[in-house]
């Protein structure tokens, strides 16, 4: 049975941090990508980062790249995304999911939430002062 669990998420001010994790059972993550997406009220879903489980290279969305970090704990099947300098347009509902690729296409985030099979359910994400 495959099961992904986020958890983390809460309310920070503007400018503090979260440490999202995301925890995989029923499958090994190797050979795997696992990414994070965000939905916010009313909006559609997106990608904000994705990590490949077999060399841990990693991709960033624009909106989040020098503030997130996407990481790996093989061991624990779980994998992190540690958010810094949070501003009020983070709030989302975030998401883990696996697929084969984080992207089909050259760029990322591209297609890459049509290419994962597996959701976890989220974890909401408040960003207010």
């Amino acid at each position: 049975q495959v099961q992904l669990v986020e958890s983390g998420g809460g309310l920070v001010q503007p400018g503090g941090s979260l440490r999202l994790s995301c925890a995989a059972s029923g499958f090994t993550l190797d050979y795997y990508a696992i990414g994070w997406f965000r939905q916010a009220p009313g909006k559609e879903r997106e990608g904000v980062s994705c990590i490949y489980i077999h060399d841990g290279s990693t991709y960033y969305a624009a909106s989040v790249k020098g503030r997130f970090t996407i990481s790996r704990d093989n061991v624990r099947n779980t994998v992190y995304l540690q958010m810094n300098s949070l501003k009020p347009e983070d709030s989302a509902v975030y998401s883990c999911a696996r697929g084969p690729l984080c992207s089909g296409s050259r760029d990322y985030p591209g297609d890459t939430q049509l290419l994962m099979h597996y959701w976890g359910n989220g974890t909401l994400v408040t960003v207010s002062s």
